[in-house]
């Protein structure tokens, strides 16, 4: 015979969407959550049978929630970020699999002229939670800058620069290679405004002429990976993100 599957109490109630993890520790801390009439502590597992109270409301038994899915792509340049288009550019969505229901949430955008690495989820749950700002979830970039750039400017970049939608900065800047004419850099965000990175340099006088996201939190693009390819990101790998990210409030 089969033993139950537990799971551990507060990413139970997390995953039926009772609050983040970090609320509901902080309920399990006060002694406001019962399981069979027993004050419940932290690290508690339970199989989604038992009678369980939060702060004096009883919860309605249910499964888990499945797994949402998520897959990577490998965008090429001219592809755009639109589940229409007016002029019939391609577009990214023409390169996915087909779900049997629902529809894929593209988590974040890359705009006509950047390549790389996005992300799509069936959930438009997770795909929101992976964008929103409390996530704190990096993006990494390969960008190509036209002429020579100033050691000043890297330090501007790092400090950060005022554009017209509010404050913004690079988390890291690393130079590949020791090419100064058209140098490379990887630089990483830790927000995904709309052409954010081109609107950095440019804020400075500087052009770029090839941007491309190798990584998006954990996911990084993979060399096998082509150009109009896709691959399904492995279920462990998305229950490790949704038991890191809180849920927005």
């Amino acid at each position: 015979m089969n033993a139950l599957v537990t799971h551990k109490l507060q990413k139970y109630l997390a995953q039926l969407g009772y609050g983040s993890r970090r609320n509901i520790e902080a309920l399990l801390a006060t002694g406001q959550i019962t399981v069979n009439g027993q004050t419940a502590h932290l690290g508690q597992r339970v199989t989604g049978n038992e009678t369980i109270y939060l702060a004096g409301k009883q919860i309605i038994n249910a499964p888990l929630p499945k797994v949402p899915e998520l897959i990577a792509y490998h965008k090429p340049l001219g592809e755009i970020c639109s589940v229409s288009d007016p002029q019939n550019r391609p577009r990214v969505f023409d390169h996915l699999p087909q779900l049997a229901q629902g529809k894929w949430n593209m988590v974040g955008r890359l705009d006509l002229n950047t390549s790389g690495l996005l992300l799509f989820s069936d959930s438009g749950t997770l795909a929101h939670r992976l964008m929103h700002p409390s996530a704190n979830i990096e993006r990494e970039y390969i960008v190509r800058i036209r002429g020579q750039v100033q050691a000043k400017d890297i330090q501007q970049l790092l400090q950060g620069i005022s554009l017209e939608d509010g404050f913004a900065q690079f988390k890291a800047i690393h130079l590949l290679g020791e090419k100064q004419h058209n140098p490379s850099f990887k630089v990483i965000l830790m927000e995904g405004r709309n052409r954010e990175v081109r609107r950095l340099w440019e804020a400075l006088g500087y052009q770029i002429t090839r941007l491309c996201r190798i990584r998006y939190g954990h996911i990084i693009l993979p060399p096998s990976l082509k150009p109009k390819q896709y691959m399904v990101i492995a279920k462990s790998q998305v229950k490790r993100w949704l038991e890191e990210i809180d849920q927005p409030s």
